[in-house]
């Protein structure tokens, strides 16, 4: 377990451990399985919450549920035949991840409201210095799974600091605030403000809807799962296998629509218009509906109840954004005017300015969000220059946009676990160190597969896409081939770093300008 050692101070102790997970979220909690099926029990989850869940402790809005089958959006490793419905609402996935958790015996290595407050790469003793809520700690490696649905994002609109009335973001839902009877405003029209606005239209006074751009919305083929289902995937496991695997295959080959033929999505999108035509009679409201941009540029979205809530009479629909706000009065930017007790913004997340790379401070004194500012880009999502034993899950380009990011953070804990297998090969105080022409190298291969796909060519904005225009969030390709990209660690896209008296029989290269002080750098083939 944790080891306690003196610090550059004296007399100063700290705890220092192996690994230091941050976030317990899909990612956390399976990068902590994955360690202790690894046989290392040496680490800390770091959690600033009081609770592990992540975005589904979080998102606990109403009708906060997954867009993904339940048995695709789990750990293959932990099968749950036990799925209420085909898909999943946020209380079940939240008492999942709980039980993962008890299962695994994770709970002695988290420790919950402790928030990360900056991470310091220490290059003399090639470790991590990390200050936290709750004290120091040092770590030999640091995973960081905070994930990029973690930081609400809220628009800085003139005059909100004045209104007088509610405002809160749906992923710090106020359960305490009653809204019956209340005029509201939903602004923005993403995965939660769909699931939002039908539950929430029935007890509302009014609800007026700001929306920028309207979402293709796909039918829900949602259902609860019978009791004779739920028992033969008991008995017979290897049934929930083949669910799983079903439902993985199918998603494999719609890919291909994505990321190289666009134009087949056209029939997609008829099955969307149907649906939107089914409950939207009203001619002016179906062209406020109808989007312009090609299905799947943005977030394909699924619900039976959002169209038929917004053709309700006590809904609004101003087809444009939220601009000014005067008083309680919500002005728009086509000029619409709405009085409103209470604003929810469905915004999103901070996904491609990630506020955790501030707290990174990396071999050159560099922050993470310092040396991303040209954007987001890591060596096969997973590490990025000048950053040595700092490892990411769910990192740049890693993000689907058809199929369950379960399956991309399994395939980076395979990845965690041949970097550790690779540093344990090393031996003594060693640290691996991405080499830029590597991480350049492999995000010019992302990005110009991207090129060819909906998210680059469809005609939209969307949160996929960073303050430059460059998306880099999403993987332009299967999961089977990101799998393959991630098997395994390729010492030569690494330098090696060593403490200078742990290797003083190695030939050390000549110093050049800008390397890493304090440690000496190998070639990966040492």
């Amino acid at each position: 377990m944790a080891e306690r050692e003196r610090g550059p101070e004296q007399g100063r102790e700290h705890e220092h451990v192996r690994v230091a997970v941050i976030g317990s979220g899909f990612g956390g909690l399976g990068a902590a399985v994955r360690l202790r099926r690894e046989g290392i029990t040496d680490f800390v989850v770091l959690e600033r919450a009081g609770a592990v869940g992540g975005t589904w402790r979080d998102n606990s809005y109403p009708g906060c549920a997954c867009d993904v089958p339940s048995h695709l959006y789990s750990f293959s490793f932990a099968p749950h035949p036990d799925w209420p419905r085909t898909f999943s609402g946020q209380e079940h996935i939240q008492e999942y991840l709980e039980r993962v958790t008890d299962t695994f015996g994770l709970r002695p290595h988290i420790r919950l409201d402790t928030e990360v407050e900056l991470m310091r790469w220490d290059a003399g003793r090639l470790r991590w210095e990390i200050e936290t809520s709750g004290g120091t700690l040092t770590a030999d490696v640091v995973v960081s799974a905070t994930g990029p649905l973690s930081d609400p994002k809220t628009p800085d609109i003139p005059g909100l600091a004045a209104f007088p009335g509610k405002v809160f973001h749906s992923a710090r839902w106020d359960h305490g605030y009653d809204l019956r009877g209340k005029r509201v405003a939903m602004i923005g029209t993403g995965a939660s403000a769909i699931q939002i606005v039908p539950e929430i239209q029935p007890a509302v006074g009014r609800l007026t809807l700001f929306q920028r751009t309207p979402p293709w919305v796909m039918p829900r083929a949602d259902r609860a799962i019978s009791g004779a289902e739920r028992w033969l995937h008991r008995q017979l496991p290897f049934t929930t296998q083949a669910r799983r695997g079903l439902l993985w295959g199918i998603r494999e080959l719609q890919v291909q629509a994505f990321t190289k033929r666009p134009n087949e999505l056209g029939i997609v999108e008829r099955i969307a218009k149907r649906n939107m035509y089914r409950a939207i009679k009203d001619p002016a409201l179906r062209a406020k509906l109808t989007p312009d941009y090609r299905i799947g540029c943005k977030r394909i979205l699924l619900s039976n109840t959002y169209y038929p809530a917004l053709a309700r009479p006590n809904v609004d629909v101003v087809a444009s954004g939220l601009s000014e706000v005067r008083g309680s009065t919500l002005v728009a930017a086509d000029g619409t005017e709405t009085e409103v007790d209470a604003i929810i913004f469905g915004t999103g997340f901070h996904v491609t300015d990630m506020p955790i790379a501030e707290r990174v401070v990396g071999a050159e004194g560099q922050t993470l969000m310092e040396s991303w500012k040209g954007g987001m880009n890591a060596l096969r999502g997973a590490t990025a220059a000048g950053f040595p034993n700092w490892m990411t899950i769910i990192g740049p380009n890693t993000g689907l946009g058809n199929s369950s990011m379960i399956l991309m953070i399994e395939s980076q804990l395979n990845y965690l676990a041949d970097y550790l297998r690779q540093l344990d090969v090393l031996g003594g105080r060693a640290a691996l160190a991405a080499r830029p022409e590597a991480v350049s190298a492999w995000n010019r291969r992302v990005q110009e597969r991207m090129k060819r796909t909906v998210w680059n060519t469809g005609g939209c904005t969307s949160w996929y896409l960073d303050a430059n225009g460059v998306n880099t969030t999403v993987w332009p390709g299967t999961t089977t081939e990101f799998r393959s990209a991630t098997r395994r660690v390729d010492l030569n896209e690494y330098e090696v770093l060593r403490a200078p008296d742990a290797a003083p029989h190695i030939q050390e290269k000549p110093r050049t300008t800008g390397e890493t002080s304090g440690a000496a750098k190998v070639e990966a083939g040492a």
